[in-house]
């Protein structure tokens, strides 16, 4: 079917098909009156597939008015139920239900029709009333509790504005953003200069470490993979981050050429052992390349003697990580951060300020000392479509060629904006009152009958036991240990179902215990 005329005047056509005169009705046309558009192909009469997109046309994409006045409400619905009620301490934590339960409760089901807009907003409250509020002032189940107002403020724009920083042509503002929260970061490190980037999650931080340090070892591994590397040997405590062993595992390194180090009564790495470790894998045919620290272990809180580690990582030529993910907000506090002495001869750094700090999932910092574009070259594939050589800025601020993802969330603005709002002496004062809290609680512990203390804390990990009276006075019995495991499981938690959330970690030279932090 020929066509006869050309569009009427005013109408905007794209072609998408073959030629013109062979498939007239693969035109799309795109903004005009529906008058317009039912006579676009004189003498033709309407074709129904064109008529079907017209009509789609005719209809705004989006309800602007009852889109804003929807999220007026559901702002309402967030402020009252999430974050005045889920700080509130006469709150629960949680309205714990079964799964089984809590699925018929949420009605989770997605159907072909919509819903009006009080069902909506009705479906936001059960969300939050049946999700554990982890802003909650009890609970202690995870690393991450807290809410800052300034940050979540941040994690708002964020969201809103739904931006991926990986160019400065696509966010312009958190790029240059981003290097300053970094750059601030490594100077409380003690490093002058570096590199780094957010990353998400401290498990992801690590295994970036992990990569770096291969590539700097065996820059061949990039191109020509596993065939051009021998067998490699990672150096981690007993008392690491699952993450280390995850990541070599990703990483085809293999979790059997992971060597754990021995730990003393407090958790913390034994330097000695680690020489022997570093022998053996030798003796064993592998090749040392990394060893990973931790500055806040998860459980009891340690720290690694860095400056000791520091020393063997350079007599082999071994890439040193500090993973303090945990524990590197302690660098903020003049009276704690000597516990971190030695960081600054790291290689590289995780550090998490979405834990000590309040900033919210997630926020996650990967910090290198190198500044030699080391970690560009290891992630690097120069996409031309995105990373262009000839634009109309400088191409450097285009750091998303850094990462080994395309799309990349904005993690700076909730730490940049709180760090605006209180300054680094509030950021001091947050870490040195959790500090206090976990000294007031250890001191509080030791007046309670039937709780006993794992160990005094070094950091705002507290360990303990509760004793029942059945087993009081009962430790030379030989079941004792394995008896007051058992009880850990369950008891504080059955008390008071989503009252508080606290956890129940175990450790290998004792049972079960709870820990706040």
């Amino acid at each position: 079917m020929p066509l006869s005329a050309a569009p009427t005047p005013g109408a905007e056509v794209t072609r998408t098909g073959p030629a013109l005169d062979e498939a007239p009705w693969q035109l799309q046309i795109l903004s005009c009156s529906r008058k317009q558009k039912a006579s676009a192909v004189p003498g033709t009469g309407p074709c129904p597939a064109v008529m079907a997109e017209v009509d789609l046309l005719d209809v705004p994409s989006l309800d602007k008015a009852a889109g804003e006045e929807f999220l007026q409400e559901a702002f309402g619905v967030i402020l009252e139920e999430a974050v005045r009620r889920g700080t509130d301490v006469t709150e629960k934590v949680c309205d714990w239900k079964e799964p089984e339960d809590l699925r018929h409760l949420l009605d989770l089901e997605l159907r072909g029709h919509g819903e009006p807009q009080p069902q909506v907003l009705q479906r936001c409250r059960d969300i939050i009333r049946y999700s554990v509020k982890t802003c909650h002032p009890r609970f202690f189940n995870q690393l991450f509790s807290g809410l800052d107002y300034h940050a979540l403020a941040g994690r708002m724009i964020t969201e809103t504005l739904n931006t991926s920083q990986y160019t400065y042509e696509i966010a312009p503002v958190f790029v240059l953003m981003e290097e300053v929260v970094l750059q601030k970061l490594r100077e409380l490190v003690g490093w002058g200069s570096g590199d780094g980037i957010f990353c998400p999650g401290g498990s992801i931080s690590n295994m970036y470490a992990m990569n770096v340090a291969r590539y700097h070892r065996f820059p061949d591994c990039k191109r020509r993979g596993l065939w051009a590397l021998p067998r490699l040997a990672v150096f981690t405590s007993e008392e690491c981050h699952y993450s280390i062993q995850k990541g070599a595992a990703f990483l085809g390194i293999g979790t059997d050429n992971v060597y754990l180090v021995g730990a003393d009564e407090r958790g913390k790495m034994i330097p000695a052992e680690l020489e022997k470790q570093i022998s053996q894998a030798q003796i064993e045919g592998a090749v040392p390349f990394f060893v990973s620290v931790t500055c806040g272990t998860t459980v009891l809180g340690a720290f690694d003697p860095l400056m000791a580690v520091a020393d063997v990582c350079e007599r082999h030529g071994l890439w040193f990580h500090v993973d303090a993910a945990w524990g590197g907000s302690v660098l903020l506090s003049q009276k704690h951060r000597h516990l971190l002495d030695g960081i600054e001869r790291a290689n590289s750094v995780a550090w998490n300020p979405h834990k000590m700090l309040t900033t919210g999932l997630q926020c996650s910092a990967f910090l290198l000392r190198d500044t030699s574009g080391l970690l560009h070259r290891c992630h690097s594939a120069g996409a031309t479509y995105l990373f262009q050589p000839d634009k109309f800025y400088n191409v450097a601020w285009d750091t998303g060629d850094k990462t080994v993802q395309c799309g990349r969330k904005v993690d700076c603005l909730k730490l940049w904006l709180l760090w605006k709002a209180v300054g680094t002496e509030g950021l001091e004062k947050r870490v040195d009152r959790a500090f206090a809290c976990t000294r007031y609680l250890a001191e509080e512990i030791k007046k309670r009958e039937g709780f006993q203390l794992v160990m005094e804390p070094e950091f705002i990990n507290l360990c303990f036991w509760f004793v029942p009276p059945s087993l009081r006075g009962k430790q030379a019995q030989a079941n004792y240990w394995e008896r007051l495991g058992k009880v850990q499981a369950g008891r504080l938690l059955r008390a008071c179902p989503g009252a508080r959330l606290i956890p129940l970690p175990s450790v290998p030279r004792w049972p079960q215990s709870s820990r706040s932090g």
